[in-house]
């Protein structure tokens, strides 16, 4: 379980350009939970995301992973226990590297070292069946490296490879963003089956309503720091896109989207 407790996050303290995108925020989030979160720009999604990960610091508040206090964890540390998939298909990833060097860089994440060989060949097989589940034929591709694949290829290998080892959180920033549609469509399907089949908690921020309306067990809308919707169960299940496309046309409109 992911608690937020009375979060206060400010850009450029005590400076002209202050901005102060939440003051004690609440969010708490169930194992087991995907929750779609949907707001025009500057709603403080991003900021949501970066606060849980440990990309940014906050000027108040607490973050409790299953009832452990994590605020003042780096980023790097949480990152064991954190995936997370960026809007850039370069983000996340190493291009220079082949893909088997960048899944025996996740297979290992928060492993010690040592001065053993980075790559542990043995393991080629296993790499090669879960390429083999994603269904984009990327097992024959281990040693191409990485930046040659579509952004397409590219995203599915991230998820995979953000979600390789246990994590408590899978956190998606955006990660359909820079496809085009049909592409799209299969990440967001793959992305489902992943969360699904590996039962794993999710938060997941995109500008497209339809995803956030049929993915997901939970809805979140953000206005300016605030929860402005917040949906699950039977009543996630009901929405439809033109239930919450007015209330989104009305905050991006009043923000000058």
């Amino acid at each position: 379980m992911l608690e937020l407790k009375n979060i206060t996050k400010v850009y450029n303290p005590g400076e002209i350009t202050e901005v102060c995108v939440f003051r004690d925020f609440n969010l708490s989030v169930e194992e087991g939970a995907f929750v779609s979160v949907v707001g025009s720009n500057g709603s403080g999604k991003t900021s949501l995301l970066n606060i849980i990960c440990g990309s940014i610091p906050i000027e108040s508040g607490s973050i409790v992973v299953n009832g452990q206090d994590i605020t003042r964890e780096k980023e790097f540390a949480r990152c064991r226990r954190i995936g997370r998939v960026y809007q850039n298909p370069a983000a996340g990833t190493s291009p220079g590297l082949t893909m088997l060097e960048n899944l025996s860089l996740a297979d290992n994440k928060g492993k010690a070292y040592g001065l053993r060989r980075g790559v542990d060949r043995r393991r080629r097989e296993d790499y090669r069946a879960q390429l083999s589940e994603l269904g984009l034929g990327l097992e024959d591709k281990l040693d191409v490296k990485l930046g040659s694949l579509s952004g397409g290829q590219r995203q599915a290998v991230a998820l995979l490879m953000a979600t390789m080892t246990p994590i408590d959180f899978l956190i998606l920033d955006e990660h359909t963003a820079a496809l085009d549609p049909k592409t799209a469509e299969i990440i967001m399907g793959l992305t489902d089956r992943v969360i699904r089949e590996k039962h794993l908690t999710a938060i997941m921020v995109t500008h497209n309503l339809r995803y956030a309306v049929e993915y997901g067990s939970r809805l979140l809308m953000l206005d300016r720091g605030r929860a402005v919707l917040d949906c699950a169960g039977e009543e996630k299940k009901n929405l439809a896109v033109d239930d919450i496309l007015s209330l989104f046309n009305r905050i991006s409109i009043e923000c000058g989207n």
